[in-house]
Order: structure tokens, then C-alpha cells, then sequence
């Protein structure tokens, strides 16, 4: 199978959270372990400035911190999707901010030709709106939402200052994904017309 013209449709779970957060979204099988970070920032979305990793069976991939990692945390720029797939695996998990701690199961839904006509990688679908940054964990979030949900909360005009506006658990904010999502859909296409030029030039 060539990972050059194959998706992995994949269901990104929030652990710990009910109901639960979750989506869809397809991904092309050469992307690396790094760029499906990158997917999963957009997705949820997240703002993307804290550590990451995943954890694919025994091993751990990330981007390494010499003073803190060893020879056993893999580089996650080096691994492609395609690479587990093909290896077995259909469920890893995804960690990200280590403070925070928001930890997602990744599943592998399938694995199917790329339509040519639709740019990748793509949101599919999903249910409910993502923890802000810095909220605290599971534990943060829980109340956070009590506080933004309820008239009467005593901490609800804090939170409002804090987050800076209100807050929908129920609203995805899709249209903020997709543009996310549109960006990095993008830098692939350059890529990919870069990738290509050269090789006909090395031709």
C-alpha cells in the first residue's frame, strides 16, 4: 500500500470528559507523529504551546527535551502514521500539556484511497466545545463550565473576565476548526508542489 495516496480516518476522544469531546477527521497516511499533533491542536482546538506526546504501544514518541528525555523517547518528526498503521497498531494515545494533562485516544477508523478533489487533513465531525488553555485539567474544566453555564455562580463574572467572553460546552466552533484545519491543508499543498518541482528538476 502506498501511503502517498491513502487517508486514515481517525476518532479523537478526550478522556475523562461527559459528556464526551470528540471528533473525526481524515488524515493523510505520510503524515508524522509531529504533524498529526498539529491536526489534533486544530481539531479541538487547542493553541498549541505546550509539550506533546504519544504513546503507541511501549513506546513513547515526542519532540525530544535533551535534559529530560532519554534515547527512548522517539522524534515524532521521524514517524509517519502510515508507519503504525502498517505495524498493527489502531489505538494510541496523545498527550498534551503535562500540567494540564489532556489525554486523548486516538483510533484509527480506516484506511482509505485519498480523494483527490479534497484537501487533506480534514474535519469529518465531532460533539462539543474544547477546554480552554490552562483551565486546570478534567478538574478545572468541570468547573469552569458550572461557573459559565449557571446565571447565579458566584465565580461566573471571574470566569467571563478570564476566558474573555462566554462559553458554549455544547458548540464545536466548527468554523474556527475548519480554518484551522484550511491552513495546514495548505502548507501540505505547498509542500507537496515543492516535493514535486524538485523532483522533476533531479529527473
Amino acid at each position: 500500500m502506498s501511503y502517498v495516496d491513502h487517508i486514515a480516518r481517525l476518532r479523537i476522544t478526550l478522556n475523562d470528559t461527559k459528556p464526551p469531546i470528540w471528533r473525526i477527521v481524515e488524515v493523510p497516511l505520510t503524515s508524522s507523529l509531529k504533524g498529526l499533533h498539529e491536526v489534533i491542536q486544530a481539531a479541538m482546538p487547542f493553541e498549541n504551546y505546550h509539550l506533546f506526546d504519544f504513546r503507541v504501544g511501549e513506546q513513547r514518541y515526542a519532540i525530544p527535551v535533551p535534559e529530560f528525555d532519554g534515547p527512548e523517547t522517539r522524534h515524532a518528526k521521524l514517524t509517519k502514521l502510515g508507519a503504525l498503521i502498517e505495524k498493527g497498531f489502531s489505538e494510541f494515545v496523545y498527550t498534551y500539556d503535562f500540567g494540564d494533562n489532556w489525554q486523548h485516544t486516538v483510533t484509527v477508523e480506516e484506511v482509505t484511497q485519498a480523494d483527490p478533489t479534497l484537501p487533506y487533513p480534514r474535519l469529518v465531525g465531532g460533539e462539543r466545545r474544547a477546554p480552554p488553555e490552562d483551565v486546570g485539567g478534567t478538574w478545572g474544566f468541570e468547573e469552569f463550565v458550572e461557573a459559565m453555564t449557571k446565571p447565579r455562580h458566584s465565580e461566573k463574572k471571574a470566569m467571563l473576565t478570564w476566558y474573555g467572553g462566554p462559553f458554549d460546552p455544547e458548540a464545536m466552533d466548527r468554523e474556527t476548526i475548519e480554518a484551522a484545519m484550511a491552513q495546514l491543508a495548505k502548507r501540505r499543498a505547498i509542500g507537496r508542489a515543492a516535493f514535486a518541482k524538485g523532483q522533476r528538476h533531479n529527473g
